[in-house]
């Protein structure tokens, strides 16, 4: 997410090295690079326009803090007026009211509406406890209301089946009356999406939300529309009275203009991010951490609450508890931290998350192959529980039966246990609980991920 911004971003900073001040000159010099980078990440031009007065006026203000570079002196600038134009700070959903409290959703077809009200139900089931209904008011999809059903059925909320030969408002009306009588602490309502704002699809909405009264109305939208996505949801605007936005498919951004602009053209928070398909994949909106994504400083706390969310608590307990004891770290382990690492979304997920990225090579990050976690996994599955827990016994024959059961080559095999070697080294180092031992081991390693994966290498990443 917004790779290429970061990295025109760096390079704009990259321009005051050597400078031993911010003055007139290169800081106009510095803002050019912003601004293209601006607009090459599709971010509208009033947005850009309003983002570059107001840097440029603080960066030639008192604002400056002497102690500091005049590259981070920009980078504090620019992160603080990032943190600005997407809001400041989170906005949480507004649930306080009599329940159902209901959430309407909104916006165009194929924006990711539905995939999201399951992820929204999801959220606020295992997050805030709350007992959630769904329903969907799109008569025009048959199809999206069997999608609703099932994904309803996988997250585990309950949904209210709608009949095609009824209105929206009648179907919406019914499923009000539904949530009241199972006493549900939330309502989301999917509507119906178009290819393009229609007359007959506002008409359609507005009844629906005449009828609901919803405490949030979401407008949700693809980040990858660019500016295009501030433009619709200021139409939505004028026609609803929209509370929110949720911007989806932003994991397949690379730009970040609808992240940029949204907020500044509609008045309106964004309050969710959808990051993939699945559907943990939506998290809280903060500003402040997407900034600093955006200038490559990683989002610690944003890793810090996935951890806490998505690794297995009781294996990672397990597994400390046996590297204390002194037995050894096997493959088997080995295969159980790729599956929590899988879990994560992938190390490129991990490390657009951590600190110092924007000081890796331009696109390096890309260039991690999350497939090889899936071909590791397969090559430990092709060996029986003898080899697993003992490598030292895999000789020519068995290392050519695992490669064929697993469709690799032996040269991928002995990768995979060369790394497992180093992940074994830096275990040893936490027997006794010896944290620092470990971090020395780490840094040992020259330059290689904790995970065991290889560091790059002239611009280049191992894959299998």
């Amino acid at each position: 997410m917004f790779d290429n911004l970061t990295d025109r971003l760096s390079g704009a900073v990259r321009k005051l090295t050597g400078k031993s001040s911010l003055t007139e000159n290169n800081i106009q010099d510095a803002l050019s690079e912003v601004r293209r980078a601006l607009l090459e990440a599709d971010v509208a031009l009033p947005v850009v326009k309003d983002f570059i007065d107001r840097v440029s006026s603080r960066a030639l203000g008192q604002e400056i803090s002497k102690s500091l570079t005049p590259g981070q002196e920009l980078i504090k600038i620019v992160q603080a007026e990032l943190e600005l134009t997407m809001g400041s700070s989170n906005a949480a959903l507004e649930l306080k009211t009599s329940p159902p409290a209901v959430i309407l959703m909104a916006g165009l077809q194929g924006a990711g509406k539905t995939t999201t009200v399951a992820k929204l139900a999801r959220l606020l089931k295992e997050e805030s406890k709350k007992s959630v209904l769904v329903v969907s008011a799109d008569i025009h999809r048959p199809a999206a209301i069997q999608q609703l059903q099932t994904l309803a059925s996988d997250v585990g909320v309950s949904f209210f089946p709608s009949e095609i030969d009824k209105s929206p408002t009648e179907i919406v009306n019914a499923a009000l009356n539904e949530a009241k009588r199972k006493f549900a602490d939330v309502l989301i309502v999917d509507t119906a999406g178009r290819l393009a704002i229609d007359e007959e699809m506002m008409h359609e909405i507005k009844q629906i939300h005449e009828r609901l009264n919803p405490i949030e109305t979401l407008f949700v939208v693809d980040a990858m529309s660019g500016q295009d996505a501030a433009i619709t949801a200021k139409a939505f605007d004028d026609a609803l009275p929209l509370t929110g936005v949720v911007l989806t498919k932003a994991d397949g951004d690379a730009r970040g203009g609808a992240a940029l602009s949204v907020r500044h053209i509609t008045g309106k928070p964004i309050k969710f991010i959808g990051m993939g398909e699945k559907t943990d994949a939506l998290e809280p909106f903060y500003p402040d951490r997407i900034a600093s994504r955006i200038l490559g400083m990683g989002d610690v706390l944003s890793l810090i609450e996935e951890v806490e969310k998505k690794v297995d608590k009781r294996k990672a307990e397990k597994l400390a508890k046996k590297i204390k004891k002194g037995k050894g770290f096997d493959l088997e382990d080995f295969k159980e931290q790729l599956k929590q690492m899988q879990n994560m979304g992938g190390m490129s997920n991990v490390m657009e998350k951590m600190p110092g990225l924007g000081a890796l090579p331009a696109g390096a990050a890309n260039m991690v192959d999350d497939s090889q976690f899936r071909r590791m996994e397969a090559i430990i599955n092709s060996m029986t529980m003898r080899e697993r827990n003992n490598p030292d016994v895999l000789n020519g024959s068995r290392k050519r039966r695992i490669t064929q059961g697993s469709g690799t080559q032996i040269q991928d095999l002995n990768r995979l246990l060369k790394q497992h070697k180093q992940m074994q080294k830096v275990m040893k180092k936490m027997k006794g609980g010896k944290l620092a031992n470990m971090m020395r081991g780490l840094g040992g390693m020259q330059g290689q991920s904790a995970s065991g994966l290889p560091p790059f290498s002239g611009g280049k990443t191992p894959r299998f």
